[in-house]
């Protein structure tokens, strides 16, 4: 079995200084590995769910909220299984992977049919529409930066349009912290 994942302390403190940037740091198998406060205020309480859990694939196709959360969610659909393509490319052997695919091609079949298209995709940048419980409608921009020194890792952030009724949204959300994603609870 591969080692755990980490994160460095350094990019924990970056997380933390990045106040009212929904930011969070990902790895393999779309597992979230760690996350400020604005991101779960944004998609909810990370700390709250069991580690294995905090996982985008496992999210998206198991949470019925996510359908809800997700404007596009087909969209946001394929990009996981599209960036879950991308690391079975890069880990054929990983036994985790195997299981989370296993996993999910038994619970869920809009993940079997997306498994079988075969489309790789890494994740980089675009614009995403959310329905969020608190502040409605929202339209925000993603970044993924791969980190250097771990291809495997990489560092996500969201903005909206400055002056948008989606910036003023977000920034509601971040005043309210991880209070916003007990709420939503």
């Amino acid at each position: 079995r591969p080692t755990p994942q980490r994160v460095r302390p350094v990019l924990l403190e970056l997380l933390a200084a990045m106040d009212g940037v929904p930011a969070y740091v990902w790895g393999r198998r779309t597992d979230v590995l760690a996350w400020n406060r604005a991101a779960s205020a944004l998609f909810g309480d990370w700390a709250a769910r069991a580690p294995q859990d905090r996982n985008w694939a496992r999210i998206v196709f198991l949470d019925p909220n996510s359908r809800h959360l997700f404007a596009d969610w087909k969209s946001k659909a394929a990009d996981v299984v599209g960036q879950l393509r991308l690391d079975a490319g890069q880990h054929p052997n990983e036994p985790q992977l195997a299981e989370l695919v296993g996993e999910l091609s038994v619970k869920s079949e809009p993940f079997r049919k997306m498994w079988a298209t075969h489309n790789v995709k890494r994740k980089t940048h675009d614009n995403m529409r959310l329905t969020h419980p608190l502040v409605g409608e929202l339209t925000v921009r993603y970044e993924t930066f791969i980190l250097p020194g771990d291809q495997d890792l990489a560092l996500e952030t969201y903005h909206a349009e400055p002056g948008s009724a989606s910036e003023e949204a977000l920034r509601l959300l971040a005043s309210w912290g991880t209070d916003a994603a007990q709420v939503q609870r």
